[in-house]
């Protein structure tokens, strides 16, 4: 008998790279193939391909700071570049573009983001996806307002 992953009942290990990409995907950063997402920012339970469970994972602030560092940039040089490089660019065009611009590119970002954030905690092991807690799994605790 092989002590390979999958003889073990284990799934085979998931590059960090190829864990991340799928994230971005919004897919299931072991298999690739179910959502990882069950509706727009909430991560879904588990993959309803592979069974693996998402419900532990710890995404929290850092989809938003990555996206508002992204979005921040990216309007920063818009804005740049239209009072520098064009001129007698109208206020009113100011206020209607960039806002919208960067209301949009957040919201576009945010979701995939945050799968690229859970793709990347799933390759490191980190928040429950890790070896160790499948092994000694407490039991979930249930809030209040479940």
């Amino acid at each position: 008998m092989s002590d390979t992953p999958a003889s073990l009942g284990q799934s085979p290990a998931v590059n960090q790279l190829a864990a991340v990409r799928r994230g971005l995907l919004c897919r299931c950063p072991r298999c690739g193939e179910g959502r990882l997402f069950g509706r727009y920012l909430k991560v879904a339970e588990e993959c309803p391909a592979c069974g693996l469970e998402f419900h532990h994972h710890r995404a929290d602030d850092f989809p938003p700071y990555v996206v508002m560092f992204i979005v921040g940039h990216l309007i920063g040089y818009g804005i740049y570049t239209a009072e520098t490089r064009f001129v007698d660019v109208p206020v009113w065009l100011h206020a209607a573009l960039w806002p919208t611009l960067a209301i949009g590119l957040s919201l576009a970002l945010l979701q995939p983001i945050k799968g690229a954030v859970v793709g990347l905690q799933y390759a490191l092991g980190m928040h429950g996806f890790g070896p160790a807690a499948k092994q000694a799994r407490p039991s979930r605790p249930t809030g209040v307002g479940e």
